[in-house]
């Protein structure tokens, strides 16, 4: 990527001719780059992707997971305008016309991010933000140092209510898809 301009608000459309070979975000317009997780943060990621994955196979919905750019553009903006582009560690999409060049353009069904030093604060703060303002259904965070997941619906007003926190030995019953229950006994064991 050029030198960054700190006057300027980059837009997906910068994003897609900046070298494959780095990750970045852009949070209202300014880049981030991502770097590699740990292996525990991979291998709570593959359990939860093999979870859904497993229970979405032959159904319309899609699980993604990172490297992936989700798109969350403001009204009037188009796709390549969006000042806003994350790469969630999984994400789920029920409206597989919105799937396109490198992820997806619009409000998927179902987030997860797990968090490390480096993301807490942008997971928590700046993606729960705005996650909950574009009307994201569902957003878990997973803190693989406390093993807890905490999972954020939105309620009628738009806005996350209180989240349910799950222990490691919890059962999370998915409110996308009442009937699956992901079984963190599984996500958690030996990512230490």
């Amino acid at each position: 990527m050029p030198s960054r301009d700190p006057d300027k608000r980059y837009t997906y459309a910068d994003c897609l001719t900046w070298p494959e070979n780095e990750r970045w975000e852009i949070h209202e317009g300014v880049p981030c780059m991502l770097t590699a997780p740990s292996w525990q943060h991979q291998e709570i990621l593959g359990s939860l992707f093999n979870q859904l994955y497993n229970y979405l196979e032959g159904k319309p919905c899609r699980v993604f997971c990172a490297p992936f750019d989700l798109r969350l553009p403001e009204p009037g903006q188009t796709d390549e305008e969006t000042t806003f582009v994350v790469q969630p560690d999984i994400t789920v999409v029920c409206d597989v016309t919105k799937l396109n060049r490198t992820g997806y353009c619009g409000v998927p069904t179902l987030i997860i991010e797990i968090t490390s030093p480096a993301t807490a604060k942008i997971d928590k703060i700046i993606k729960f933000n705005r996650f909950e303002k574009m009307g994201v259904p569902e957003y878990w965070i997973v803190e693989p140092e406390e093993k807890i997941v905490s999972v954020y619906t939105l309620l009628e007003n738009g806005r996350y209510g209180r989240p349910e926190v799950y222990p490691e030995d919890g059962n999370i019953r998915v409110h996308a898809f009442p009937d699956l229950v992901v079984e963190l006994n599984s996500v958690f064991l030996n990512k230490q």
